[in-house]
């Protein structure tokens, strides 16, 4: 079932699961460390056939309920082991096969939904920033309080520099 549409005359139902690794080379080392990184949604692929007078019908609400893109109720045997309660239609392939009046073949691709997580609140991140901006702020006053002193320090120096400035220009020269 996939909300209230039953899936008539499933011929294969199969359910792919797969967990992500992230893989780090340590140098020095011979292989490497896994660090995981949880699981994937869970993926569905179910086939059928639908027959009879009210296959077309079934065939434009299954086309219509994989255009509203939005998450559908699963149940089948295949998502026993899974655990999945909602998933969202990625893949829809319909036949009309031929020679076989009323009949369509149809091919459904699932894949887990997952609601997402929100965010932690960061009300106390937001103050330790806003307390390190501020000290910034005051030392970096402080330090402009002290430019006059260093220009002022610099005056004795200017003539030996001028001086050092002439000699290399005309080395140069």
């Amino acid at each position: 079932m996939l909300d209230d549409l039953e899936l008539p005359q499933v011929q294969e139902a199969a359910l792919a699961e797969r967990r992500e690794l992230a893989e780090h080379r340590a140098p020095g080392m011979d292989g490497s460390l896994l660090q995981d990184m949880g699981r994937r949604p869970s993926r569905f692929t179910v086939w059928g056939v639908a027959a009879g007078p009210d296959a077309a019908e079934f065939v434009e609400r299954l086309a219509d309920r994989f255009r509203q893109g939005t998450p559908a109720v699963f149940t089948a045997d295949v998502d026993a082991g899974a655990r999945v309660e909602r998933v969202s239609i990625t893949g829809l392939r319909v036949e009309e096969l031929a020679g076989k009046p009323q009949r369509w073949m149809y091919a459904l691709s699932l894949s887990e939904h997952q609601e997402p997580v929100e965010p932690e609140g960061t009300a106390a991140v937001d103050a330790a920033v806003l307390e390190d901006a501020g000290g910034f702020a005051d030392g970096l006053a402080a330090a402009l309080d002290l430019a006059p002193f260093l220009v002022t320090g610099l005056e004795p120096f200017v003539g030996v520099l001028q001086g050092l400035i002439a000699r290399l220009r005309g080395a140069a020269g």
